[in-house]
């Protein structure tokens, strides 16, 4: 099965990762570099880890959404046939007192693009987060019928 993930690949987000650290600013507004939205998004891509499995009649995105609650989470489609999912952790706010001495878990977007294939039901999807692991169902088409040939008679002029 042929996934691919929209306009963003290993090298491209490595060198916007680098760009990214070498400056410390997200983008300057150039025609020659990528748009702040392009960055957001390229980086909230590489940082989402997902699978996706192939049953009989349905294919399953398993995508981590670390402290997210179910209505923090979108799941949508785009052009037809791009399932999109996305969500946003937020900072926790400081109680008086306390202050950070280590930062590890990320937070900002959450987002994966996936375009599916043709024999997807865009019509029966299903999504179920369960201790931070979103599972996002969407069933196959069935085959369609093979055609029976059409006769044409021939007439004798």
């Amino acid at each position: 099965m042929d996934f691919r993930f929209l306009g963003f690949d290993a090298p491209i987000l490595h060198a916007v990762h680098d760009m990214l650290d070498a400056t410390g600013e997200e983008s300057d507004k150039s025609m020659t570099g990528p748009t702040r939205t392009y960055v957001r998004d390229a980086k909230a891509m590489a940082a989402t880890p997902a699978d996706v499995k192939e049953y009989p009649n349905s294919y399953v995105f398993l995508v981590d959404m670390p402290g997210l609650k179910s209505g923090d989470i979108k799941v949508q489609i785009e052009d037809g046939n791009v399932l999109v999912i996305s969500g946003e952790r937020k900072r926790e706010e400081e109680k008086e007192g306390a202050k950070y001495v280590r930062m590890e878990r990320r937070v900002g977007k959450l987002m994966r693009k996936f375009v599916l294939p043709e024999n997807a039901n865009v019509d029966s999807i299903k999504a179920v987060c369960q201790d931070g692991v979103l599972s996002v169902t969407v069933e196959k088409l069935p085959p369609p019928e093979p055609k029976n040939p059409k006769t044409i008679e021939v007439k004798v002029a």
